[in-house]
């Protein structure tokens, strides 16, 4: 019987627990997609459900491939895995890519941080400059409650508290704007004249709240493009273990062992004719 060898068992482990995994995930999307109305939940569900669904695939197929030795399965694996790692690849180049810049500028006298638009990547800038995109970011904004934890805040606690991008950009005028009777006098940035003391409008159409939901996707791509070089890693071990449990897998299905050449099938005492023929070929020589 072909014995099961070290590869085979690690991959049929990593991906019984992989698959496992996966079931929660696509549970997630589906109640969003059936029970959630917000916003910001409906725009997970899509990439909730295709990566479960995916994970789920690739996982089933490592798991049959390696534990019973289907050499197809494992084969449509590791097509997957290869096709998931420059997927990843190349995401993890243009997350680096778009999240380059931003960071925003330190306030003197003040602990938290203002930000423009002019300092992130061209792309983002475009990207939050559609309307496509930037209604339903701004419905984010404003469901988030973001505004509404600092409308009682003081002067003072403006010099002694922080503020999140969202907070810094949408919910207050600039810090450097001037007002007589609340309202902006002088040459000033455009900011400072549409800014609007009305909870419903406050600075939520600024271009430095635009800035402040730049900040925020570029501080969450960021942190996800880490996390995909340790997938990275992760995947090309994996990868590697199933390119193994491949070829045991072959092994398997040609009935050649590890170990035993095809000229055992072929002949199996070859080694046997040929010490007669040489034995007789001396015997003739002396």
């Amino acid at each position: 019987m072909y014995p099961y060898r070290f590869s085979n068992v690690m991959i049929g482990y990593l991906n019984l627990a992989t698959l496992l995994a996966s079931i929660p995930v696509i549970g997630a999307g589906l109640w969003m997609a059936k029970g959630s109305t917000a916003t910001c939940s409906s725009m997970l569900q899509t990439p909730l459900l295709v990566i479960g669904f995916v994970v789920l695939l690739v996982s089933l197929a490592g798991f049959v491939g390696a534990c019973f030795h289907v050499a197809w399965a494992l084969w449509l694996y590791l097509l997957a895995m290869m096709l998931l790692i420059a997927f990843l690849l190349g995401l993890t180049a243009f997350g680096f890519a778009v999240t380059a810049g931003g960071g925003g500028t330190q306030v003197p006298g003040r602990p938290y941080r203002e930000y423009h638009t002019s300092d992130y990547s061209s792309w983002l800038q475009k990207h939050i400059q559609d309307a496509k995109y930037w209604r339903p970011a701004l419905a984010c904004v404003v469901g988030s409650k973001a505004c509404p934890k600092i409308a009682n805040w003081s002067p003072m606690d403006y010099l002694q508290h922080d503020l999140t991008p969202i907070q810094s950009g949408c919910c207050k005028p600039p810090t450097a704007c001037a007002y007589s009777g609340g309202v902006a006098v002088g040459a000033q940035d455009e900011d400072c004249f549409r800014w609007n003391n009305a909870a419903g409008i406050l600075c939520y159409g600024c271009e430095s709240c635009r800035a402040g939901v730049m900040e925020k996707v570029r501080e969450d791509w960021h942190k996800i493009s880490v996390l995909n070089v340790m997938v990275l890693v992760v995947l090309i071990c994996i990868c590697a273990c199933g390119c193994c449990a491949f070829r045991n897998a072959r092994r398997s299905v040609s009935e050649y062992p590890y170990g035993v050449n095809r000229m055992h099938k072929i002949h199996p005492r070859w080694d046997y004719y040929w010490w007669r023929w040489w034995r007789d070929r001396r015997e003739q020589l002396y």
